[in-house]
C-alpha cells in the first residue's frame, strides 16, 4: 500500500511538471489522474487498492465515534441518577482477531470508549479481561461494540 501512495504522488509530481504552470491545482489534478490510473492497475498489486483502506480507515472512526456518544450517553444516565445503582465487575471477553495490531486496537478501542477498561491481555491473545462499570448493561452493549469493532479493524487490517 504505501508502494501504491508514493507512485500516485509520482504520477501527480510528474504530471503537474508537464503542465504549463506549476500549481496546487494542477498537482491535485495529476493526483486524480493518479488515483485513476492505480485503481486501473490494481490488480497488479499484492494489496488492496490505498483508496479502500482509506475508506475502511474512515469508517472504523465513524463507527468509534458511534459507539464513544452511545456509551458516554449510558454512563452520563448512570451517574446522574439520584442514587448510583452499578455493579461495578470484571468480566471476560473472547476475540477472533489475529496479531498484534489488531489485538492492540481492539483493546485501544475498548479502553477508549466511557464505562470500560482493558485490565488484560491473555497470553494467547484471545481473551480480554475487561473491568465495567455496569456489569449487566456495560457488558451487553460492550459485545455489541465489539462485533462491530473486530468487523472494522479486519476490513482495515486485512486483504
Amino acid at each position: 500500500m504505501p508502494m501504491q501512495v508514493l507512485i500516485n504522488l509520482f504520477i501527480a509530481t510528474l504530471w503537474m511538471f508537464l503542465q504549463d504552470e506549476w500549481s496546487v491545482l494542477s498537482f491535485f489534478s495529476g493526483y486524480l489522474v493518479g488515483i485513476f490510473v492505480l485503481f486501473l492497475m490494481r490488480r497488479f498489486f499484492p494489496h488492496n487498492f490505498y483508496i479502500s483502506t482509506f475508506i475502511n480507515i474512515i469508517k472504523l472512526f465513524i463507527v468509534f465515534i458511534h459507539e464513544l456518544f452511545t456509551s458516554s450517553i449510558q454512563v452520563v444516565k448512570q451517574v446522574m441518577r439520584p442514587k448510583l445503582n452499578i455493579t461495578p465487575g470484571i468480566f471476560t471477553m473472547d476475540t477472533d482477531l489475529e496479531g498484534e495490531l489488531e489485538i492492540t486496537l481492539l483493546a485501544l478501542l475498548i479502553c477508549l470508549t466511557p464505562g470500560s477498561v482493558v485490565v488484560e491481555v491473555s497470553t494467547d491473545s484471545r481473551k480480554f479481561y475487561i473491568h465495567g462499570m455496569d456489569i449487566p448493561t456495560s457488558s451487553d452493549s460492550l459485545m455489541k461494540s465489539k462485533d462491530r469493532f473486530e468487523k472494522s479493524i479486519k476490513r482495515v487490517t486485512r486483504k
